[in-house]
């Protein structure tokens, strides 16, 4: 079923900046009663399989008192955005099958987290400090001895040989440089969490159209960053030895798609790096299937730290880019019956 349906009562636009809550129970007999009066079927039997994925739509970027909140240019972002991606699900209940929210998923002891690094003094690096190739090679940054332990069973040597390659394998893939990032999406903590509107809209769909939402997670691995839901930034040690893999399954997942909707945060980063993996797969397997992936233009925000960073340009950049390879730039607030090469059958 393809027809716009109104938005639920229980969504209030208000509550899109605030973690709360969700009375279950209260959802799970209103997503039950919404689907009989609307006429909702089971997703099971949809003949065209439309996959949303909202990346990272978390606390921890997408409310203004959490760590890495993505305002954007408006200062508002990732709230605004998550307002409207709630609401064009609500929307297109009947047209969306699956929705499958990356997790970025995070502990203490990673490569992009100030624990990592010490400097000759000991003392860790501040958030957002750029950690570069000369920083590493010269002893500016170095590995701190405490974390070996943990994060390499005691091979402290080890660990300040892969700090090197990882930086080099950064440079020389042009990737954007190591940053020492906030303790953030940090799991068993609240900013891990999906924004509570979002979560409501996750199990309102699931409830009504009988279709799990299902949760991807990444950024566990503590030799890498994760910017990209489908495979870590760098996949070896300095010898070769695997630290990650590409996560084949869910590519196969988003590919088996025959709409591909993507949304979330952030533009410039985990958003923007999650698209270019899934279309190097795209193009490697079929350039045609770049018409299938539509991206939420207005349901995303790069990221903007005023008179520190921003990202705007990049995230910019890339988004021609994948529009020139064939993927859709759209509207949420457009209706996905208008939205070009969409065949839903």
């Amino acid at each position: 079923m393809n027809k716009i349906l109104p938005i639920p009562p229980h969504f209030n636009p208000s509550q899109a900046s605030e973690a709360y809550r969700n009375p279950y129970q209260e959802l799970f007999v209103a997503a039950q009663k919404w689907a009989r009066d609307h006429g909702l079927t089971s997703a099971g039997a949809d003949k065209k399989r439309v996959c949303l994925m909202p990346i990272d739509t978390q606390n921890t970027f997408c409310l203004p008192d959490f760590e890495l909140f993505v305002a954007g240019a408006s200062g508002n972002g990732a709230v605004d955005d998550n307002i409207r991606l709630c609401e064009f699900i609500y929307r297109n209940l009947g047209t969306i099958t699956e929705i499958c929210p990356t997790m970025d998923t995070h502990k203490l002891m990673q490569i992009f987290h100030q624990m990592f690094w010490v400097n000759e003094n000991g003392e860790h690096p501040e958030p957002m400090t750029i950690i570069s190739l000369d920083d590493v090679k010269t002893g500016v940054w170095k590995v701190n001895p405490k974390i070996a332990v943990s994060v390499a069973n005691g091979n402290y040597a080890g660990l300040q040989r892969h700090a090197l390659h990882y930086v080099t394998e950064l440079t020389n893939a042009g990737k954007y440089p190591l940053i020492i990032w906030p303790f953030h999406a940090m799991l068993g903590g609240i900013g891990h969490a999906l924004a509570s509107v979002i979560e409501a809209a996750c199990f309102f769909h699931a409830t009504a159209r009988g279709m799990d939402t299902g949760f991807e997670i990444k950024g566990g691995n503590p030799l890498s960053e994760n910017y990209s839901v489908l495979r870590p930034e760098v996949l070896t040690t300095d010898g070769g030895n695997p630290i990650g893999q590409k996560n084949t399954t869910f590519i196969e997942k988003l590919l088996s798609s025959d709409v591909l909707i993507i949304a979330g945060q952030a533009k410039s980063h985990c958003l923007a790096w999650t698209i270019q993996d899934l279309l190097d797969e795209i193009l490697a397997q079929d350039p045609s299937l770049a018409k299938k992936v539509y991206i939420l233009l207005d349901c995303t925000s790069p990221v903007v730290i005023p008179g520190v960073i921003d990202f705007t340009p990049q995230a910019d950049e890339a988004f021609q880019r994948f529009a020139d390879a064939g993927m859709h730039i759209v509207n949420s607030t457009d209706p996905i019956t208008d939205w070009p090469d969409i065949d839903l059958g």
